[in-house]
């Protein structure tokens, strides 16, 4: 026997119940609990699955330990198992499941540890979603229990009347079995968990009891982001449901009717608005208007806030007088019950609601500006006690979004007193306690007030920055904590726990981080919006976000301090090259180091953005040997990374708990590191930009990785971004990267008929790209390319949405074999099939070059396009103006330029003119004239 096998034996003896119940139990609980430990710690999976015999005798102890013994430590250390080894428990995933389902429905039981038994299930659904799924049973009766939890409420008459709004009591039964089943619809996903939803809570709704009612909205608002893709071929059904529970007999009804629309409106936005607003608006309006029941009318408010802040414009519009209308009669009802009872809860909402009407309708709500800012100066200047911090914040906001909906001509005559009021809290702030929420309302209104008043805003910077920069220094509170400490804190909801294993956590006090993440994005819109005139605090500001790059407790923080580095660089160029290069030696090693570190992958997608932008600005020498040999293993192992998971993600597909959903959380994956890749080509599009052929002996480290991208077997996405690699190294190498030709252009060819338009679309621009900066070294590749391309090009679905960007690519590349490398073609033959595949307008830059090219022929009097007799000028102009209606040379005004002289050239010929304006529409003719009014 070996010693595994002793221990594995030693174990199951140790937990065996064959002692007398008292003698044993403690020993038995300690064994399971070294078991547990010990599965632990065991990466392997067949380790772990050698002790699962013993499982059983495990289970027995949880269950003895938690209905004869008073004892939950085993029944924690299973959730523990739950989350980390899950694998280990299929062996007796049903005897486990019904354990839990027992323990959580046992009424009898402290609440503590039923919550427990349901977090055994829930951790599943979250750790092995497919293996749970596969136990329909135990799902079916799981649900009802979340529910029953759900269902226990006090009943209190003064519920509804009270003007503060308590926080959530996360030990209670009901926001247990409502955040169950929230996390439940997320793991399992919808096409799981919905159909055992769903009766139950067609059920509930048709009680008299208000406590069914209640908990059947709220599963309602639960299930919403984990069934988002099943419950929204049915909104129709559930929306007819819902809305008369606005008008139910209990106020606690009503309020949940509320939340479960507010949260439909979040969840499923801007398709719910645009399909609801005719049912959604009127009726959220009756129940705003409830004076009676201030905790419900709240409610309405924010609901009517989720509505319309997500609302897009035209389909708000139609309603804004109603809106405004309702919402200028309860302002002034409870601004009357502020001054002269106190009373502040339905203000807040209603203050917010008020900002967010105002924030969608944008220029349409200035005829209604004086109707509220007013009111609104009058609560900031006079709300001043303690208790009316958080609806003197809400006002603050709301203010500042009002002035950038209505926009600086409107907002001016209010601006000064404004920013009196504003500097008058800002001054004040010293004063202000740290977690005042008055102080995060501030920084973002102080950066609305910053885009309004632009430039202008540069001379309240003095007193703005000092606490902006406080706040976006704020260090948290950590602590590393023994299963007692978490006991003791728990309390504290300030607080939040990372289980590290070993009966020890790390614990991080959240209080303070939505804020720093805040200030700190703060700082990203004032070095936006203010360039040079934030130069002043340029070095005070990067010595603060360089060292954010590391802040591991908030990706915002990470995020908003990779996002400042370009921006800041851009402000100091005004204080000359020697400052700007000192500024980004202090930052670049950083930047590369974590791209290297950052684990998520956002934030790590916002940190190559960053770095390559910073590259760009910066230009040719910003990088030194040791940054280009740090780069480059770093996008080595990004390209590892990215193929390594491809592998584990074809290793789960064949897992035996693969399943639709699985494959649905795989293709999710598969985004992100696409993403991750997008910005790997960013970074290189940077490098070659800068550095050009100089940078091709470092590339070639990274060549069989890119190349490995384009190869038959790989996604188009690896395909797409490969080309798009591989193109910079043509544009920006030019004859220099014919030495690495043969391991791309054939392939490079190929792809131009691909059947993904993305990847048609890469190649395609890779051969407009050869031919203008290739060289003589690709004129036999030109020549081959173009059969390619006359085949996407003339295909009956060219033009069809998902085709066109791909096709207008093709056209215009055949334009720059026609420009750079007619030697290799016949022009008589191609210009005219070119000219009648014109106008491009989805591409804007394709269809500049097009243009461009259009006009220098035009220019030369090329007999090919002008046509004999002129006989083509008619169709040319035609082109012109379906360009210019599809706005294609928009972003060139040198190109629509030369565009209206070609036009005014036709219009002095006399009957030329005539004779095209007469074969030309309505819509055609008014775009020549807009064209020629830019002369």
């Amino acid at each position: 026997m070996t010693e595994m096998e002793h221990f594995q034996q030693l174990l199951g003896n140790l937990m065996s119940n064959d002692n007398e119940l008292r003698k044993g139990a403690e020993v038995r609980i300690l064994a399971a609990k070294a078991l547990s430990a010990f599965v632990l710690s065991q990466e392997s999976l067949s380790v772990q699955r050698h002790f699962s015999d013993i499982l059983p005798n495990f289970l027995q102890v949880v269950s003895e330990s938690c209905f004869q013994l008073d004892d939950e430590s085993v029944l924690k250390a299973l959730v523990e198992l739950a989350d980390s080894c899950p694998k280990f428990l299929r062996v007796g995933l049903e005897q486990m499941l019904l354990l839990a389902l027992k323990i959580c429905g046992d009424t009898s039981l402290m609440d503590m540890r039923r919550h427990l038994g349901l977090e055994v299930i829930v951790t599943l659904a979250e750790t092995a979603p497919a293996m749970l799924r596969k136990h329909k049973s135990i799902i079916s009766l799981a649900v009802p229990q979340m529910l029953n939890l759900m269902m226990d409420l006090e009943d209190d008459e003064e519920w509804s009347l009270s003007d503060e709004l308590e926080d959530d009591n996360f030990d209670s039964n009901a926001v247990a079995g409502e955040s169950a089943l929230d996390r439940l619809a997320c793991g399992l996903g919808g096409k799981t968990v919905l159909p055992h939803v769903t009766p139950n809570i067609m059920q509930l709704l048709q009680n008299s009891e208000w406590k069914c009612r209640h908990a059947a909205l709220m599963a309602l608002s639960a299930i919403g982001e984990g069934c988002h893709k099943q419950m929204e071929s049915m909104l129709p059904e559930i929306v007819t449901f819902v809305l008369p529970y606005l008008r139910d007999s209990h106020p606690r009804v009503r309020y949940a009717a509320c939340n479960a629309l507010g949260q439909m409106a979040t969840d499923f936005a801007p398709m719910f608005q645009k399909k609801f607003h005719d049912k959604v608006i009127p009726e959220l309006l009756v129940a705003v208007d409830d004076n009676s029941q201030p905790r419900v009318q709240a409610h309405a408010a924010a609901a009517l806030i989720n509505f319309t802040e997500d609302c897009p414009k035209p389909y708000l519009l139609p309603y804004l007088e109603s809106l405004v209308s309702h919402l200028e009669a309860i302002l002034a009802v409870k601004l009357h019950e502020l001054v002269q009872k106190g009373c502040k809860l339905v203000l807040e909402q209603v203050v917010t609601s008020v900002a967010s009407v105002a924030d969608t309708a944008e220029e349409r709500f200035v005829p209604h500006y004086e109707r509220f800012m007013p009111r609104l100066k009058y609560i900031v200047e006079n709300a001043v006690a303690k208790e009316f911090r958080l609806l003197r914040g809400k006002t603050i906001e709301c203010i500042s979004l009002i002035g950038l909906a209505v926009g600086q001509q409107k907002f001016m005559q209010d601006a000064a007193d404004v920013m009196q009021l504003l500097l008058k809290t800002q001054t004040d702030a010293n004063e202000l306690e740290d977690d005042d929420p008055q102080i995060s309302y501030m920084i973002s209104a102080w950066a609305r007030m910053c885009k309004i008043l632009g430039k202008d805003f540069q001379q309240y910077l003095p007193v703005v920055m000092g606490p902006l920069l406080k706040t976006a220094s704020i260090k948290p509170e950590v602590a590393l904590l023994d299963a007692q400490d978490i006991e003791d804190m728990q309390e504290d909801e300030s607080w939040e726990f990372v289980n590290l294993g070993d009966q020890q956590s790390f614990g991080i006090k959240t209080s303070g981080l939505e804020e720093k993440a805040t200030a700190c994005q703060m700082l990203v819109c004032y070095a936006r919006e203010l360039k040079e005139g934030f130069a002043e605090y340029t070095e005070q500001v990067v010595k603060l976000m360089v060292p954010l790059l590391k802040f591991y407790f908030h990706d915002g923080v990470r995020s908003a301090a990779a996002e400042s580095l370009p921006l800041l660089l851009e402000c100091a160029q005004i204080r000359g090259p020697e400052y700007l290069a000192q500024m980004w030696h202090f930052m670049c090693s950083a930047l590369i180091k974590a791209i290297s570190t950052e684990p998520d992958s956002d934030v790590l997608s916002q940190i190559m953005e960053s770095f390559a932008r910073c590259v760009e600005l910066m230009g040719e020498g910003c990088l030194n040997k040791e940054h280009f040999d740090d780069l480059g293993g770093i996008l080595t192992s990004k390209f590892e990374e990215h193929f390594k998971n491809q592998e584990l993600r074809q290793e789960k597909r064949k897992d035996e708990d693969y399943d639709e959903q699985v494959e649905e959380s795989l293709q999710d994956e598969d985004e992100n590191d696409v993403y991750v890749l997008s910005k790997i080509s960013d970074i290189l599009h940077s490098i070659f930009s800068c550095y050009k052929a100089k940078v091709l002996p470092w590339f070639e480290q990274l060549l069989p990785f890119v190349v490995n991208l384009i190869s038959q077997a790989h996604p188009w996405a690896d395909k797409q971004w490969g080309l798009c690699m591989l193109d910079d190294v043509l544009e920006h190498c030019g004859p220099a990267s014919l030495p690495l030709a043969s391991c791309f252009l054939q392939p490079m060819l190929l792809y131009v008929c691909d059947t993904s338009p993305e990847v048609r679309q890469a190649a395609a621009y890779g051969v407009g790209i050869m031919a203008k900066h290739g060289g003589d070294g690709y004129r036999q590749a030109c020549a081959e390319a173009l059969p390619y391309l006359m085949q996407v090009i003339q295909a009956p679905d060219a033009r069809s949405k998902r085709n066109v960007t791909a096709t207008e690519n093709c056209i215009s590349a055949v334009g720059k074999l026609l420009r750079y490398r007619s030697d290799c073609l016949s022009s008589e033959e191609l210009l005219p099939h070119w000219l009648s595949w014109l106008p491009i307008t989805e591409d804007k830059e394709e269809a500049v070059f097009c243009f461009d090219y259009l006009c220098d022929l035009i220019e030369s009097n090329c007999p090919l396009v002008l046509g004999p007799g002129n006989g083509n000028v008619p169709r040319i102009l035609a082109v012109i103006a379906d360009g210019v209606v599809g706005e294609a040379a928009s972003e060139s005004s040198e190109c629509t330029k030369r565009l209206a002289n070609v036009v005014r050239q036709v219009q002095m010929s006399g009957e030329l003119w005539t004779v095209c304006v007469g074969q030309l529409n309505e819509v055609q003719q008014k775009a020549l004239v807009d064209l020629l009014d830019t002369l």
